[in-house]
């Protein structure tokens, strides 16, 4: 049995249907994204877990236990904020200890945990210290202390990274990793930024319009989306209007039109005469002047139309036949601009057979 059972969770809000028939099972100890746009649903559900809305129909189970009639103090879990929502005439040690004050917890005991959380989180010389003299990530990492010393089955984080910097993010985004794994509590993660679900998760549940798309583990969502609403809103891909001439055991061959023939990985349930979308990454589309392209089973001649250059890598925008329109991305593996290709460049764009695949509708 999962930690955590959502059985056809339905969440209305007016005549808006926030969150549609969703179902999801999350195990013990698990790293857990809630992914998708603004207005997917996915702060909705996290709301539900954690009491503070309840469901119009259907089940929230932690532990086999439904959660409908226990209020949100009483719940085993413990939400972090965006906003970190830290009390600015507290100082770190008091903040952190709040729920422990509360829940009138011995302060020897108190004390023992307050160690135990200042240590996880790396915080033990800034004790003393107000919220107005920490950093961001500091303060990201008080408000974890504090979900974390009364030692909860589930923490729920809510866009709690999306206050922090580029640079700040990653750093704490590593501190977080480290931190579940030390721990061991399950997260429950609510985010917009693909990358950083990426990054995190053991596994993602990726929502559109109150619905579940698909859950899966990050690389295989990259790698496989199931639809085209996954694959546009998981990283960057290229997408191609496409029809099936051939589908067998080993491979798909499709028709572009103003292009030509494509040969894709095998997809069962593809049919001859079926149209779609091919899709492919740009990091899978070899981009070249000579012959190294045309050596591949899918190459095409073109136009660089575009790129952009961002330090490691280059993103190529290659113009082809009937203005069919490719990236490919291409890392800056020499020093200075000497090897990059420059707009109005007549290259050649290839991809193997196994790369890309066909997406229904």
């Amino acid at each position: 049995m999962a930690q955590l059972e959502i059985k056809n969770v339905t969440r209305r809000i007016g005549d808006f249907v926030a969150v549609n028939d969703v179902s999801l099972n999350i195990e013990a100890g698990e790293f857990f994204t809630l992914l998708g746009p603004s207005g997917s649903g996915k702060t909705t559900l996290l709301r539900m877990i954690a009491g503070f809305d309840l469901p119009d129909a259907g089940q929230i189970l932690l532990n086999g236990k439904d959660l409908a009639d226990t209020s949100p103090e009483k719940r085993p879990l413990h939400t972090v904020f965006q906003s970190y929502a830290l009390f600015p005439h507290m100082t770190v040690v008091e903040n952190i200890t709040f729920p422990l004050k509360m829940s009138r917890c011995p302060p020897e005991e108190t004390r023992k945990r307050l160690q135990e959380a200042l240590e996880q989180v790396r915080l033990t010389g800034k004790a003393e210290k107000y919220p107005h003299e920490l950093s961001g990530g500091e303060k990201q990492r008080v408000a974890l202390a504090r979900g974390l010393i009364n030692r909860p089955r589930l923490l729920l984080l809510d866009e709690s990274l999306a206050a922090l910097d580029a640079k700040l993010r990653e750093e704490v985004q590593v501190e977080l990793i480290n931190l579940q794994r030390d721990v061991g509590i399950t997260f429950i993660f609510v985010t917009h930024a693909q990358t950083e679900a990426l990054a995190l998760s053991h596994r993602i549940a990726v929502m559109n319009q109150g619905r579940v798309e698909q859950v899966d583990e990050p690389s295989k969502l990259y790698g496989f989306p199931r639809n085209r609403f996954v694959a546009d809103f998981i990283g960057h891909i290229n997408m191609i209007a496409a029809q099936v001439i051939e589908s067998t055991h080993s491979h798909v061959r499709l028709a572009v039109p103003g292009l030509g023939e494509i040969t894709a990985p095998s997809l069962p349930d593809a049919s001859a005469g079926e149209q779609g979308t091919f899709s492919i990454r740009p990091e899978q589309v070899r981009i070249g002047m000579h012959d190294e392209p045309a050596e591949l089973k899918n190459h095409f001649a073109g136009t660089v139309h575009s790129l952009l250059y961002q330090g490691d890598v280059s993103v190529y925008r290659v113009k082809l036949a009937d203005g069919v329109m490719i990236e490919a991305l291409l890392p800056n593996s020499t020093p200075g601009r000497a090897e990059l290709f420059e707009v109005g460049d007549a290259v050649k764009v290839g991809w193997r057979h196994d790369a890309g695949m066909f997406l229904h509708g």
